[in-house]
């Protein structure tokens, strides 16, 4: 007998202050299938599990990052980070960098990657933040495509943003205004 059904899949994204459960394994899974697929954040093969578990336990102690975890069906699939300069730079205390943001390739599709995002953007605002930054490599044309329909502009490339395979591969910046004064800012 064959049984289908139609489901909707549930989708949340929540700031994540410690890892309770099967959080910190779900993270590093969804992490290292991201990364095999091409979609890490700086690595280029999946590091050793217990590297792997240190940086995200890291992230969570660091005072100027926040880390937002994307849910499908209460299972964490993907990530980001929204990181702030520290309290004593004054000239650039209301900009924000969002980094380290990946959906792992079986959760794609039920627009997660729009709803990290848009955390992140919301903690940013919440933070006093005006101006949200972000890089992204080239090839990650999917990422770009998302950043540019939320309002990101793109201001720079760098010709030699990574390495990989013996080939250098552009970089792109990104910047986005959260609603200040001044929309010249970016």
């Amino acid at each position: 007998m064959n049984v289908s059904y139609d489901r909707q899949a549930t989708t949340t994204v929540e700031r994540v202050t410690e890892f309770s459960g099967t959080d910190l394994n779900d993270l590093c899974d969804a992490a290292e299938a991201a990364i095999s697929d091409g979609g890490g954040f700086g690595w280029l093969k999946p590091p050793p599990r217990q590297a792997m578990e240190t940086y995200w336990r890291g992230v969570l102690l660091v005072p100027e990052r926040d880390l937002f975890v994307a849910r499908l069906d209460r299972t964490a699939a993907g990530s980001a980070q929204l990181v702030r300069l520290p309290r004593y730079n004054e000239a650039q205390a209301t900009v924000g960098h969002l980094t380290t943001s990946f959906i792992a390739p079986w959760a794609r599709g039920h627009g997660l990657a729009r709803m990290v995002v848009q955390a992140v953007e919301d903690a940013a605002r919440g933070a006093g933040l005006r101006i949200l930054n972000l890089d992204v490599r080239e090839t990650q044309e999917a990422a770009i495509a998302l950043y540019e329909t939320l309002g990101y502009r793109r201001w720079g490339t760098h010709p030699n943003y990574a390495l990989v395979d013996g080939r250098w591969h552009a970089g792109h910046f990104f910047s986005k205004d959260l609603g200040g004064e001044d929309s010249r800012a970016c």
